[in-house]
């Protein structure tokens, strides 16, 4: 599973312009059950994505078709984590020891 930061690096006209095309993105990443939650971080200088992947390189390849990626508009930093607990409705998420 993998915790994926946004950083916006563009002024906020650019991240408007191009967000319509990014929800697009995220809707069709949520049907295909590779995000789980995600949204934007309170000041508005980015966005934080939780995701699962088969591996890194299966969720680098997900990223670059994001707008927001091809446009420049954010930079990503990944964190990838084994999910050890969780409550009642993740439990599902749970990585076995």
């Amino acid at each position: 599973m993998f915790v994926v930061l946004l950083n916006y690096v563009k002024p906020p006209s650019e991240v408007e312009r191009v967000a319509p095309e990014h929800r697009v993105y995220a809707a069709r990443q949520y049907a295909s059950g590779n995000f789980l939650i995600s949204g934007r971080r309170p000041a508005r200088t980015g966005g934080v994505i939780v995701a699962q992947a088969a591996s890194r390189a299966a969720l680098d390849a997900i990223l670059q078709q994001d707008p927001f990626y091809r446009e420049g508009v954010a930079d990503y930093e990944v964190v990838e984590f084994l999910p050890m607990m969780a409550g009642e409705r993740f439990a599902d998420f749970i990585v076995p020891t």
